[in-house]
This record gives structure tokens, C-alpha cells and sequence, in this order.
């Protein structure tokens, strides 16, 4: 699907990928990607090598490559795509680890022979307020023991690993590859949330777990929020949104300004955002692109409901459940400036 160099996936080979997906995605929502098939058909199309380096099997994908792919898989299923999200950013901290830690889980992850996934919003977004770190690290005579707790872990129940941060004494973090069947290690009932329920987010609890590995130094790219990727989420579920426009203006003549509208809009964040993966931009541009992808995803899908009528609001017409879908945009991994930004967009204070 990637090749070296190349700043966009192959075409054939996303839309072989897309269609799979698509024919998925209704088990996908119920179960989730790792139980439906989904993962399974990410690993053969070569899209999950595309984010591993070479030197661990993966095809080592250009930023703007794979931000591509990751829109092209929201719009076929955005439950597939939080999840490759996640899987992704699990393996961009293994990748910053000691080689043998890098041979030992990437080449496996890349093949879709086991799943992982990452649990680090306790040092981005939650549970900072209390002043309390939520999950803590301690180094004993015998090696590293963590206790506490990962408040939002995407498909905790269906992975055999979670990649974790937690504090350290010394003021410190450290991240680790947890075993989902370690000693002492808890996954919570997966939580029943608006949309996204196929993704089995659950809080994970340790109780004196002892690490597979330990990612020693962290990279600093790993703790943040309001990545590229969260954006490029954003620009295929708008596109799936506007998919469900363009049909219904094959016959309502009406429609077909609002589509070319909403086209010209999301054609504009998607270059916006193919910039700043090709040559980088401040966290302020950052934050303001992803404020008007969220702002964006929530009006398309509105506006497909509205196209759609009544049957739109029914509950399991496609409509129905981007606009559920959307709103996940508001809340998932949003920093404070982006927040706020979409605060004041809905209350019109601008």
C-alpha cells in the first residue's frame, strides 16, 4: 500500500482496503475491528506495515501518506479508524525503545498476529485536574510495579497489550508494554458511550503490575494531543457525511450547491492539513485546523441528517450514526485551546 517515499498510499490498494472495511463495518460497530475482521484486513492490504520502521518489518510510510489512509479508513469506518489510531500511537512509542523491545513486538503488530494498543490520556488530557497522577511507576529491587488506573483505554478487552505511561518518583515518566493478562491487571466493563461502542473503550486498573518492557527514554513526541491524526478522523467522517448529500442530490436538485459547499470546505481542511504533514506548523495553526475539522464534522453530519428527513432518525440509518459519530470530534483528545474554540463556535461567540 506505501511505498518509500511516496507522499499518498496507493490508490487500488486503499480502495481494496475501503470496500473490505465497508462490508465490516456494521459487525464493526457491534463487536468491534478485532473480533469483525477488520484489523485482519488492515494487515493484509500492508496499511499496518506502513506505520512500522523498516527495520522491524513495516514499509516506514511518509507522514502525509498515512494521514491520507487514515481519512480514507473514517470514512469507511471511523470505529476501524480510532482504533488503527490508537494501535498506531502504541507502536510510535515501541519504536522509541531498546532494539530488542522493537524486535520483539513490532514485526508481530505489523502481521496482525497480536493487537495492542495505547493508554496515555492520564498524561495528556485526564484526571489532571485532581493533581494526583492516575497511574505511577515504581522501580524496586526486582524491577518496575504500576499501580493505578487508565482512565480511557480503546479496545482494552480485545488486545494482548496496552502501551502505558505512567509517573515516576523523581517527577518523571516512563512508558511500558503491559500483557492484558498480567497479574493484577483489571479492564472494566467497556463503556456504553453515545457513538464509537464497537471501540470496547474500557479503564483499566493495575494493582502491582509488572511490565513486559519498559520504553526507556519516553519520546517526547508521545504525550500530546491534537495530532494530525485526530484531524485527518475528522476530514473522512465529513467526507462520509457528505457522501450520504451527493446521493440524495442525485435526485433533489437542491442539494447539489450544499454538496459542492461542503466539498470545497473539507477539500480546503484536507490541504490545510496535507501542509502542515508536509512541512510542519505551530501548535496554534495545529489547534485552529483541528477546531475547524470538528466544527466542520458536526455540520456535515447534521446535514446529512437533515437531507435524509425522517428516515435519517431512525436509529441504524447511516445518518444517524455519523451524527452520534460526530460528536465524539468534541470530546476525544481535544486541548484546551481547541476546547474552547468549539465552545465558543456553538455558543456563537466567535
Amino acid at each position: 500500500m506505501f511505498m518509500p517515499h511516496a507522499l499518498a498510499p496507493d490508490s487500488a490498494a486503499v480502495g481494496g482496503l475501503c470496500t473490505r472495511l465497508r462490508d465490516r463495518a456494521a459487525e464493526t460497530v457491534r463487536i468491534g475491528p478485532w473480533r469483525s475482521g477488520a484489523f485482519a484486513a488492515l494487515a493484509d492490504s500492508g496499511c499496518l506495515a506502513g506505520f512500522l520502521p523498516s527495520d522491524a518489518g513495516g514499509t516506514c510510510a511518509t507522514e502525509p501518506a498515512r494521514l491520507l489512509a487514515f481519512a480514507a479508513i473514517a470514512e469507511a469506518c471511523l470505529t476501524t479508524a480510532l482504533a488503527v489510531t490508537q494501535w498506531a500511537a502504541a507502536c510510535r512509542i515501541i519504536a522509541g525503545g531498546e532494539s530488542a523491545t522493537r524486535m520483539a513486538w513490532l514485526p508481530p503488530l505489523g502481521r496482525g498476529e497480536m493487537f495492542t494498543t495505547v493508554g496515555i490520556s492520564q498524561l495528556t488530557t485526564s484526571r489532571r485536574h485532581v493533581g494526583k497522577a492516575a497511574l505511577i511507576a515504581r522501580e524496586e529491587a526486582d524491577g518496575w510495579r504500576l499501580d493505578g488506573e487508565c482512565p480511557w483505554v480503546t479496545g482494552a478487552d480485545s488486545v494482548d497489550t496496552i502501551v502505558t505511561g505512567a509517573a515516576t518518583d523523581d517527577g518523571g515518566q516512563r512508558f511500558f508494554v503491559v500483557e492484558t493478562a498480567a497479574t493484577g491487571l483489571t479492564i472494566d466493563p467497556p463503556l456504553d458511550m453515545l457513538a464509537l461502542s464497537g471501540s470496547r473503550t474500557s479503564a483499566v486498573r493495575c494493582a502491582g503490575v509488572r511490565p513486559a518492557a519498559v520504553i526507556v527514554p519516553p519520546s517526547e513526541s508521545v504525550s500530546r494531543t491534537g495530532g494530525l491524526a485526530t484531524t485527518a478522523l475528522a476530514v473522512g467522517a465529513t467526507r462520509a457525511s457528505v457522501a450520504i448529500v451527493s446521493e440524495e442530490a442525485i435526485r433533489r436538485g437542491e442539494l447539489v450547491s450544499i454538496v459542492e459547499q461542503l466539498t470545497a470546505e473539507v477539500d480546503g481542511v484536507a490541504a490545510r492539513l496535507d501542509e502542515a504533514a508536509r512541512i510542519g506548523v505551530d501548535q496554534e495553526v495545529r489547534d485552529r485546523l483541528r477546531a475547524d475539522a470538528n466544527s466542520l464534522v458536526v455540520r456535515a453530519a447534521q446535514t446529512a441528517l437533515v437531507a435524509c428527513k425522517g428516515t435519517g432518525f431512525v436509529h441504524g440509518h447511516l445518518a444517524e450514526r455519523l451524527v452520534r459519530e460526530s460528536m465524539f470530534f468534541l470530546v476525544w483528545s481535544c486541548p484546551q485551546a481547541v476546547t474552547h474554540a468549539v465552545m465558543c463556535d456553538l455558543a456563537g461567540a466567535g
